[in-house]
């Protein structure tokens, strides 16, 4: 044990452990799933209270972050209220399954995002509902992932903002595009941006929550000195800023050295959960 968890330990706190489903079997995905559930403090001392819900797409980066760690922080500092977290481990099809359900990319990547999509809305979350006392509300449930995760959430989130009232994007793969760069349009045809472009009615209540690091990539394909994973992630902003959101419904994070890694992810963790919850305010338990 080191000295924070013997710290928090002092104060009363302890890791979140994680309820681990294992064997979930998919009709749509035609597979089993696993999915690490991070339960808050005082969860079984409560039986009547409800928690908010955040899913997170690349569940098995969340070990690997300390994640649990990190909640530990963060519930011990007051800085965000008792939720439950789901991370959801992706499969060996993840570039198939993680995606845009409208299309998939130019290289038939992302062709199954439909049945993942399918599997999230009608499996996965019933079943949360149904073992975890989560709030069900829209606005107490958020959809988070990294970098193609984080365009699987964003999109099935932006779907379906009866469901989900906020998105965390980290090095989001926001590059997924129907066709390849054209020297002369390199920032043509990215799926994402003409999905925000053309929604006609977005729902205005959602809020959104992106992070990038200086170092995510080396690519430059408009050559303006800006990494493409930056530039891509800014235009999407911008595309949302054009949709009618207002600032206190976006986030934007840049994290200088920051790297396409789960170090970096959760170096922006905290940020991610404190705008998320509580937009900085002090919480009580």
């Amino acid at each position: 044990m080191n000295f924070w968890q013997s710290f928090y330990q002092f104060l009363g706190y302890t890791t979140p452990q994680p309820s681990q489903i294992r064997h979930l079997h998919s009709t749509h995905l035609g597979r089993e799933v696993s999915v690490d559930v991070y339960l808050p403090p005082g969860y079984h001392r409560s039986p009547a209270r409800r928690y908010p819900l955040v899913l997170f797409n690349d569940g098995q980066d969340l070990p690997i972050m300390e994640f649990a760690n990190i909640l530990e922080r963060l519930y011990a500092q007051k800085k965000v209220p008792p939720l439950i977290v789901a991370g959801i481990y992706a499969s060996h099809d993840r570039h198939r399954e993680y995606g845009t359900a409208r299309q998939a990319d130019y290289k038939g990547r992302g062709d199954r995002a439909v049945q993942y999509r399918d599997f999230v809305l009608t499996e996965l979350l019933p079943l949360l509902h149904q073992r975890f006392r989560t709030s069900q509300q829209a606005e107490e449930t958020a959809f988070a992932g990294f970098s193609l995760g984080g365009l699987s959430a964003f999109d099935i989130a932006w779907a379906r903002p009866d469901v989900f009232g906020a998105a965390g994007v980290f090095s989001g793969a926001l590059w997924w595009r129907w066709s390849p760069v054209h020297p002369q349009y390199p920032d043509a045809d990215r799926i994402m941006h003409d999905i925000v472009h053309h929604t006609t009615q977005p729902a205005l209540n959602q809020r959104f929550w992106f992070q990038t690091g200086t170092l995510d990539e080396t690519d430059d394909r408009n050559h303006n000195g800006i990494i493409d994973s930056i530039d891509d992630t800014l235009d999407l902003l911008r595309a949302l800023r054009r949709q009618g959101f207002h600032e206190h419904q976006l986030r934007y994070l840049e994290i200088e050295g920051g790297q396409h890694e789960p170090a970096t992810w959760g170096e922006a963790m905290p940020d991610f959960l404190d705008w998320l919850t509580s937009s900085g305010k002090e919480i009580s338990s």
